[in-house]
């Protein structure tokens, strides 16, 4: 069906992430992206005016708020599954184009040369390291987050999200650890004094 994607989106809200974690609080994948797209956005306004950066501000938010698309179709495989070897690695990314193309079959013909970028095709290197940091990030605030919760399932994850964002080597994932991060920690009393 030519326009089916748009409505397939608006299910975003259903597939929740995390699956093989005790949650207090359960997070779907349109939350997440939205986070995602917040996130990139700060990064690549932190590389153009810090770093010395030339990036595509909107492109890069663009292809973070679509990042998770395919997961539509697919769900959230969860992360220990997804990488646990090579080939289930290389399967999954087969299902995960199978999916994007299923979902851009959804646009309407005339429209589908604005969303092919996002949805299809591999996102330009410095985009894509920036959308992964992003994401990252997404992952350590919800581990922060259900921490402070008092869920343990997110310890180990949290570590080995800190570190996995820590060996990117990115100043602007660095400078979000450090002047953003710690304000996630905060009471809605102390973020609004």
């Amino acid at each position: 069906m030519s326009g089916s994607f748009f409505a397939l989106c608006s299910r975003m809200k259903y597939i929740n992430r995390w699956g093989l974690m005790r949650n207090a609080r359960e997070e779907n994948i349109a939350e997440h992206s939205l986070e995602v797209a917040i996130i990139t956005h700060l990064l690549c306004e932190m590389r153009n005016r810090r770093f010395g950066g030339n990036i595509d501000v909107s492109k890069a938010v663009l292809t973070a708020l679509y990042h998770d698309v395919p997961e539509i179709i697919t769900g959230d495989l969860p992360t220990p599954v997804k990488y646990y070897d090579p080939g289930i690695r290389d399967a999954y990314k087969r299902v995960e184009q199978a999916a994007a193309k299923k979902l851009m079959d959804g646009i309407p013909e005339d429209l589908r040369d604005g969303y092919r970028p996002l949805i299809e095709e591999e996102p330009e290197q410095e985009i894509g390291i920036i959308v992964k940091a992003a994401d990252k990030l997404s992952a350590l605030i919800k581990c922060l987050e259900e921490r402070h919760s008092g869920s343990k399932d997110f310890e180990e994850a949290e570590k080995a999200t800190l570190k996995s964002i820590k060996s990117m080597r990115l100043p602007e994932a660095d400078a979000f650890l450090e002047e953003i991060l710690p304000e996630y920690c905060l009471t809605l009393d102390e973020l609004t004094k």
